[in-house]
């Protein structure tokens, strides 16, 4: 269930002898590409039976990430990365690029609390937003409720997200450690700007919740880790608890959990007259597919028992709200494509599902933690965020399921936002696509009508660049939408490279974003696209499950069959393709470079899951299962080994340029997975593209935490592309980076 910070890094900075470092590179070290000798990675004689096959794992080794010979791999192997990438031609030039496109003012979407509305903002480089609060939206002289830039003197935190009381007095902030999963919550007092003593720990992915009277907060945590296991815990244990303010975090009682489930999670709600605790609960057998049961606790009821709403994991909620006596849900449930349903709120126990908004022609995706609500109630209406062949439309309902009106929106793009108090008469949300920075805009629910709150200024012509959608064919016939975006005049003769992303998992639809360093991409004649490939959500849970468990080959076919496409309708060539993903996105690129190795040039694959026979093993990988398999089930084990990029590397095969990538904290994708991809893909590399292990240092899932960190890893990527591809300038297009040799 869960979408969406430990604090130990995975190895200690412990400094290595010159001598022995060099003697470990050149030990069984494969010589790759323009003389580059790979860190010696032994193959350990470790062969597992999986219902009677045989399977090798010879880098079993570095799972141990404190291990000496890790750490010393790991090492060189950073040493080796940074050298080549920082010799890269392009590399200068693109960071001073992107650092200046960087530079410009951001907004996020404006709420609002009491009498005050909060919001984000970065001046342009900041390497966190400011949240600041105001009277009004547009008062030129805000008020800093929390600057996270702030915090670097206790060490490389970051603040990964808010509560803030209704009455707009007292914020919770999210503090993570360079990039984990693993959350600190604090508590500032917003009147005397102080932070409280009260500190929630050991929490992940969900963020609490205020109790209706502000008086405490229901969060959910898991037990605390064994020192030095933050990265590799499992988890297991998670229940909710209730934190009364002013108290020590010791006195925190338990509230809710099941017995008998030490897998399961929890994801908190309260209604708002303070009497229902809702909880929605994700299983580890089903994990991240969008499945959940959801249990009520009466709150006022001492010893009350959980009333169950729905169990047995057949269909997706969401908890919206609370309204006219009846609490409201999204749901997949007999509606794959999503409708919104209630209950009575006063007789919960004796009701049943009562549907107030049917299913439509178009998807509502499933939001969860991190990825924001597609249905939301503001204004005693709701507001219905829904998908159209992969970008957004917005509806207006009332409580009563009757359509209002629909939203305009700036074009077909990506929105987010739309959250409020039942009394408010105004809401906020964002727009972007993949060439519009993110623009904040203000709807009025009297007229009906949009303004426009921030249009930022970023240091491009966006009218220099047109994005188009095209839909191409898949293996089995299925039509998959394609979204494209190049230069204007750009001449698509295949000449140009072209970039290919995707992710195709867990219902999460893939929609056009913008990303200032996707400008210096396109700046460079480059082409960007999205294939919404099957596994996502943005055709509802019919278009995810047509690609779980033995399926998931299909993810794999429908993105090869974008590459071939986009290669056939000279949109590039096979040696200009590149292909990126990051976590499922990043099995993505290692299922497809495994298989059709001579279809690309060049490959991104980030913080992705690789092993897919010791993926449940480790962090949240337990809680996967559900879209991947277990591999402890015989079926699904088959179906796992026939694509599991680490077990279908061949030796004396030539696959294309290939950059790994991993953060040091990341607690929720183990960083084994890329060790092993990448030791094996220098092992068995037969051609002399490059295979990098680029470690990301102080970073969780997902990249770096700062927008400096972003800046960095950016331009090693592109740079690393642009060389690969042959593509840039001709002063960049074929040097060699003869510093890495």
């Amino acid at each position: 269930m869960s979408k969406s910070s430990g604090q130990c890094p995975i190895w200690r900075k412990a400094s290595i002898p010159v001598m022995a470092v060099l003697m470990s590179s050149l030990l069984d070290a494969p010589l790759g590409a323009a003389g580059l000798v790979y860190p010696a990675a032994p193959r350990d004689p470790v062969v597992e039976d999986h219902f009677g096959t045989k399977v090798a794992d010879p880098y079993r080794w570095l799972e141990d990430l404190d291990s000496a010979r890790t750490r010393t791999w790991v090492e060189a192997q950073g040493r080796l990365a940074d050298a080549y990438l920082a010799a890269l031609p392009a590399r200068p030039a693109l960071r001073e690029r992107l650092a200046r496109l960087q530079d410009f003012e951001k907004f996020g979407v404006p709420r609002r609390r009491g009498a005050r509305v909060f919001f984000t903002r970065n001046s342009g480089l900041q390497e966190q937003s400011v949240l600041y609060m105001a009277e009004r939206v547009d008062d030129p002289n805000p008020v800093v409720a929390l600057d996270p830039n702030a915090l670097q003197s206790e060490g490389h935190l970051a603040v990964v997200g808010y509560v803030v009381r209704d009455d707009g007095r007292l914020l919770a902030y999210g503090v993570s450690e360079s990039g984990s999963d693993w959350t600190q919550w604090r508590l500032r007092d917003l009147v005397s700007g102080r932070d409280l003593p009260d500190r929630l720990e050991h929490s992940k992915y969900y963020p609490p919740v205020f109790s209706a009277d502000g008086l405490g907060l229901y969060y959910g945590a898991f037990p605390a880790p064994a020192r030095g296991e933050e990265l590799a815990a499992r988890d297991l244990g998670h229940s909710i608890r209730y934190h009364e303010i002013g108290t020590p975090a010791t006195q925190d009682r338990e509230v809710f959990s099941l017995p008998g489930h030490p897998d399961w999670q929890y994801w908190p709600g309260v209604s708002s007259d303070g009497r229902w605790l809702v909880v929605l609960v994700g299983a580890g057998e089903v994990g991240d597919t969008g499945l959940e049961d959801v249990y009520l606790l009466d709150l006022q009821q001492a010893g009350a028992k959980p009333l169950a709403l729905a169990t047995g994991f057949g269909a997706g909620f969401e908890y919206v709200g609370d309204g006219a006596g009846r609490l409201f849900f999204f749901t997949s449930l007999a509606a794959p494509r999503g409708r919104v349903v209630a209950m009575d709120a006063r007789k919960p126990a004796a009701g049943a599902w009562q549907e107030v908004i049917p299913q439509g022609e178009d998807a509502i995706a499933l939001g969860g933690p991190g990825h924001g609500a597609n249905v939301t109630l503001v204004g005693h209406r709701f507001f219905v965020q829904s998908l159209h062949d992969a970008h957004a439309r917005v509806s207006t309902w009332s409580l009563d399921g009757r359509r209002l009106a629909d939203v305009a929106l700036p074009g077909a793009g990506t929105v987010g936002g739309f959250e409020g108090g039942a009394d408010d008469q105004e809401t906020y949300f964002a727009y972007t696509d993949l060439v519009t920075p993110t623009t904040i805009l203000r709807h009025d629910l009297a007229t009906g009508r949009n303004s426009v709150v921030h249009a930022p200024r970023a240091a491009f012509d966006p009218s220099g660049f047109e994005q188009r959608q095209v839909f191409y064919p898949s293996k089995d016939g299925t039509r998959i939408p394609l979204l494209i975006a190049y230069r204007k005049g750009l001449v698509l003769d295949g000449s140009a490279p072209l970039l290919l992303y995707g992710y195709g998992g867990f219902g999460i639809p893939m929609l056009p974003a913008f990303r200032a360093s996707r400008i210096a991409w396109l700046e460079r004649g480059g082409i960007y696209a999205i294939a919404n490939i099957r596994g996502g959500g943005e055709y509802g849970e019919d278009w995810h499950r047509q690609a779980i468990r033995e399926h998931k080959q299909v993810v794999f076919d429908d993105f090869i069959a974008a590459a071939e496409w986009l290669v056939a309708n000279h949109y590039t060539a096979r040696e200009r393709l590149a292909i990126q993903g990051g976590s499922n996105g990043g099995l993505l690129v290692g299922a497809c470079i495994t298989q059709r190795p001579e279809l690309y040039g060049a490959a991104v694959a980030a913080v992705g899951v690789l092993d897919m026979l010791r993926f449940d093993r480790f962090g949240q990988g337990s809680g996967w299962t559900g879209d991947y398999g277990s591999p402890s089930d015989a079926g699904d084990f088959r179906a796992l080994l026939a694509y599991s990029p680490v077990h279908n590397v061949r030796a004396g095969t030539k696959y294309p340029a290939t950059l790994v990538i991993t953060g040091d904290h990341d607690t929720r994708v183990y960083p084994m997975h890329s060790f092993k991809f990448a030791a094996a893909l220098q092992a068995a590399q037969a051609s002399t593209a490059p295979v990098l292990l680029r470690l990301e240092s102080r970073s969780g899932h997902g990249g770096g935490t700062t927008v400096s960190q972003a800046v960095e890893q950016d331009a090693d990527i592109y740079a690393f592309l642009l060389h690969e591809l042959h593509a840039g300038p001709p002063g960049e297009r074929n040097a060699a980076p003869a510093a890495a040799r």
